[in-house]
């Protein structure tokens, strides 16, 4: 009984002086050691003024310049230079970061022989030869190192055929020609758009097609404006006649022969003959100058009113002969190399939020990718200064990426998050990239908005921040593609290129910097995440009313019920709404506020489903995953509906009843993410 009063008086006692502690620090926080503070802080809005304020437009302009001095193709000499540069620059030891390093990666490449390059030639009734680089406007453009128009990854041949116009290239596209003409033994010219580069010719493969013509078409980028006399660049930022928008025309992204693997020395990799998704047949863009000549010429039916472009002439559907003397592309395996630096967290050092921008470009890449190289160099200059001069440490680690071999298949950030595949899942935030920061007379913004949904800002040059900051939550999502949402799912901002040798001009660089510096420090140092569940829930809700609108009369034809899929939706509704509510206030314990932000991270990756698409590689999102429908809906509900709906097939019915319950699934898995833990 002794022992047992004993212990009695000594839990009141440890209670007591426990109290007495937290009074004290409570009434007197000045007391409080310091990391209390540090684990309570939010993020210093005087500090992101000063941020604001210190991005200096005449730092952009410098680092554009250095950045654009050379042609700087992936593994080129003029690629190492800008490697130099950042590490220079993130080497700082007044403005550079806390580290910084170089990762390399072996990586399989294509590159046009310099000694054999492509020719296309067209005889018969139209004698044409197709220009081999497009016109030169300045002295920098005329530089050696730029390399001609060509298709990454198109097999090496000689293709002979005859000319047949196919539209965008889409599967429906060479099927409606296929009713008109026979297509063994043809040459296909298409227009951008519709389908990707690649797909194009693999499309095209099955219907005999023997080789692919690709091109843009005024009336898709140029508002259909086609002369350099006066009307495209150098007049404005029109393509002009001779350009061409250069690509990597493979299907899947990351070094082709390691996949799902990082392409280090040595690992494993399989045999080139055994790559898909790059093109079976010979494959060359060109510009409209040259499209116009041919497509004019051809003979045959009228294509569809929706096939018809720009040109001054009837789009037919085929007639004159094609003969090429095409000696297509080099494979090789090459070292290119990613820049990486970091700014280490103070409070949660293992929380990551990760900027990043290719640093390749197929020619200067003055706007795709060095405007956003630019930009993410002053961002790091700004804030490398703040770190060295003690000024700030953000709460949680910031990782920047210079990626290199973009162009050819978003090769140097696939690999590096196939490396660092685990950790990156775990930890991530959020990936912020800015790739294209302006482009002609508007300035495009690529950034990470609530809850994980890629977003597309475009604004007037004229936006001053006060208006951007306005806007940054009030914009409408878009469908990714970039590999680290793929495999991740973390936020993601990414950009559009059109890779041709005259993208060229500077405006608003600073008000991109701004903008996305500011929302980088907000990722950075909040103490409860910027995301809002409410918003997921409105995207949620949308794709239902579509998926209801679209197909729910024939999903009851066929006996399938979207009644569990319009329940989930709710259910998600409510979990956001009380996610929300736990945002409210900013005295919360430290371990609630980290259980909530986890709640918050962790809340997209519930929507992966290795399972869900066997047929497209690394994708497993079942809300944001790339459609081939066309349609604002659940992607793989609605890819399914489509080729049921097109084939009739009991099994291909099944699929489409599979797919919805995928995604009721996991709405209702993800929802359950936000609730009270258990």
């Amino acid at each position: 009984m002794i022992i047992k009063a004993v212990i009695g008086v000594l839990c009141a006692a440890v209670v007591l002086a426990i109290g007495i502690v937290i009074g004290h620090f409570g009434i007197n926080n000045s007391s409080a050691p310091s990391w209390l503070n540090d684990v309570a802080k939010d993020v210093d809005e005087s500090l992101i003024e000063k941020f604001l304020a210190e991005v200096d437009t005449i730092h952009i302009q410098e680092n554009l310049r250095e950045l654009t001095d050379v042609p700087h193709m992936a593994t080129t000499p003029g690629d190492e230079k800008t490697v130099q540069t950042m590490l220079r620059r993130w080497q700082d030891a007044d403005t550079g970061l806390d580290d910084a390093w170089r990762e390399e990666y072996n990586v399989y490449l294509s590159f046009p022989d310099p000694n054999n390059p492509n020719k296309v030639t067209v005889a018969n009734t139209v004698q044409h030869s197709i220009r081999e680089r497009e016109k030169a406007y300045t002295s920098d453009q005329d530089d050696p190192e730029v390399v001609q128009p060509y298709a990454a990854y198109s097999p090496a041949g000689h293709a002979k055929g005859k000319l047949v116009y196919a539209n965008q290239g889409k599967p429906s596209d060479y099927e409606q020609l296929s009713q008109t003409l026979n297509l063994t033994g043809t040459i296909a010219i298409t227009r951008y758009g519709g389908a990707g580069r690649g797909a194009k010719a693999i499309n095209a493969a099955p219907y005999g097609v023997v080789g692919v013509l690709v091109y843009t078409d005024p009336l898709d980028i140029n508002d259909g404006l086609m002369s350099d006399t006066n009307e495209t660049y150098p007049h404005s930022w029109y393509m002009p006649p001779s350009g061409v928008e250069r690509g990597s025309f493979n299907r899947d992204f990351g070094d082709l022969l390691t996949p799902y693997l990082a392409a280090k020395e040595e690992t494993y990799r399989i045999p080139p003959e055994n790559i898909v998704g790059i093109p079976p047949i010979p494959i060359q863009p060109i510009g409209f100058e040259d499209a116009y000549i041919l497509i004019c010429a051809l003979g045959g039916d009228a294509a569809p009113s929706e096939w018809q472009g720009a040109f001054n002439c009837t789009y037919n559907y085929g007639g004159p002969g094609f003969k090429p003397t095409s000696e297509f592309n080099n494979r090789l395996s090459k070292n290119s190399a990613n820049v990486m630096g970091v700014i280490r967290g103070s409070v949660e050092p293992d929380r990551y939020v990760i900027y990043g921008n290719h640093r390749d470009s197929w020619v200067h890449g003055a706007i795709d990718p060095s405007s956003g190289t630019s930009v993410m160099l002053e961002i790091t200059r700004v804030l490398g200064r703040m770190v060295k001069q003690g000024i700030w440490r953000p709460r949680r680690s910031i990782i920047f990426g210079s990626w290199g071999a973009e162009e050819f298949g978003l090769i140097g950030s696939a690999e590096y998050t196939e490396q660092y595949f685990a950790k990156l899942s775990e930890r991530t935030i959020a990936y912020i990239n800015v790739d294209i920061a302006v482009f002609g007379k508007k300035l495009h913004m690529f950034y990470l908005s609530e809850l994980n949904k890629t977003m597309l800002l475009i604004f007037h040059a004229s936006s001053t921040v006060s208006q951007l900051k306005k806007s940054l939550f009030k914009v409408q999502p878009i469908i990714h593609y970039q590999q680290q949402s793929i495999f991740l799912r973390i936020p993601l901002v990414c950009a559009i290129s059109y890779h041709s040798l005259f993208l060229s001009g500077f405006v608003s660089h600073q008000a991109v910097a701004r903008t996305a510096g500011n929302i980088l420090i907000r990722l950075a140092d909040s103490l409860l995440l910027p995301f809002n569940c409410s918003d997921y829930a409105e995207i949620l809700e949308d794709y239902l009313n579509t998926a209801v609108t679209l197909y729910q009369q024939q999903l009851e034809a066929h006996k399938i019920s979207i009644g569990k899929c319009k329940t989930a939706t709710d259910v998600f509704g409510d979990a956001g709404e009380y996610c929300n509510t736990q945002h409210t206030g900013r005295n919360i314990m430290p371990l609630k506020v980290r259980r909530i932000n986890d709640q918050l991270m962790l809340l997209d990756r519930a929507f992966l489903d290795p399972l869900a698409f066997p047929d497209k590689y690394a994708f497993r999102h079942v809300i944001w995953t790339s459609s081939s429908a066309g349609k604002a809906t659940f992607p793989g509900l609605a890819d399914a509906f489509a080729q049921a709906e097109s084939s009739g097939l009991d099994s291909d019915w099944d699929k489409v009843h599979y797919h919805l319950s995928v995604v009721s699934q996991a709405i209702e898995g993800a929802a359950s993410t936000l609730a009270d833990v258990i």
